[in-house]
């Protein structure tokens, strides 16, 4: 008796909708890749078109000045690591494609998350949704990102959003659940108004949550940038896969650390950054 008839295969339903998608919203699709590719193109040509002395200058002065004097230490240090490393180029690829797919994560993740702390409904019914998301081997996003948007930066970029979503959007939810309720009225007291209680109250006090999910989504959408090196998105993901190939482990070993350099700045600057808005916003 063959049990092939009690098989499942979600593949055999999902193929045919991705198919679908392909055929019918092309040209869609065709847009979004043409308006990431662009914007990826216009950051790697403003971090690659000076010399690197030049862009990690740059980069220290603003850190310390817009920042503080011990981010731009991190600047320099970070970036002069991936310079004495030898992927000046593939770390500029990288530090780009993560800082969008960082970007759009969190324009998507934030607003969701405050919507879900507000609405238990829609928290319940998202829940499910994050779980398989968090759950379904990071590479699997890759596959569908191929077939619509062929090899390349787009479909690394798309899975990496998909990938980094989930939990800046949890910890949004949780961050905005854990504010203190007198707080909360105390400012629906003195008459303020609900975008005044958002920016003055809410998300001061929801910060340090906020930061912890900013960094789990810098973090994971690195960890997707060297899956993506295998779809042909270059950068320091490239770098790894050939590592890997070649059987080169100071090879990996300098691209990894290099990321791992990369993910540092990432973190401090997203920290410091919005810590300084917060106390911008209370003062």
């Amino acid at each position: 008796m063959s049990f092939d008839l009690y098989r499942f295969s979600p593949g055999a339903y999902l193929a045919p909708a991705v198919d679908w998608l392909n055929m019918n919203f092309h040209p869609i699709f065709a847009a979004i890749a043409s308006f990431i590719d662009t914007v990826l193109s216009a950051i790697e040509g403003a971090l690659l078109h000076p010399p690197p002395y030049v862009v990690i200058a740059l980069a220290v002065v603003l850190t310390g000045f817009l920042v503080s004097f011990r981010v731009a230490i991190t600047t320099a240090i970070s970036l002069a690591f991936c310079f004495l490393a030898g992927f000046w180029a593939a770390s500029m690829q990288t530090l780009a494609l993560v800082s969008v797919a960082v970007v759009i994560s969190v324009l998507i993740a934030f607003p969701l998350g405050i919507l879900a702390s507000r609405r238990k409904g829609f928290d319940a019914a998202i829940r499910p949704i994050l779980d398989i998301m968090q759950t379904v081997p990071p590479w699997v996003y890759l596959i569908p990102a191929v077939i619509i948007f062929s090899l390349g930066r787009v479909p690394a970029i798309i899975a990496t959003i998909v990938y980094g979503v989930p939990p800046m959007l949890r910890l949004t939810t949780l961050a905005f659940n854990q504010v203190p309720k007198d707080l909360l009225e105390l400012g629906q007291a003195i008459g303020a108004r609900p975008r005044s209680i958002l920016l003055k109250i809410e998300i001061p006090s929801a910060t340090p949550t906020l930061l912890v999910g900013l960094n789990q989504c810098i973090l994971l959408s690195l960890a997707m940038v060297v899956l993506a090196g295998l779809v042909g998105a270059g950068g320091l993901g490239a770098e790894v896969t050939r590592g890997l190939t070649r059987m080169e482990m100071g090879l990996g070993l300098r691209a990894g650390l290099s990321i791992v350099a990369i993910a540092i700045l990432l973190d401090r600057l997203s920290r410091s950054a919005l810590q300084r808005r917060n106390l911008a916003d209370v003062s």
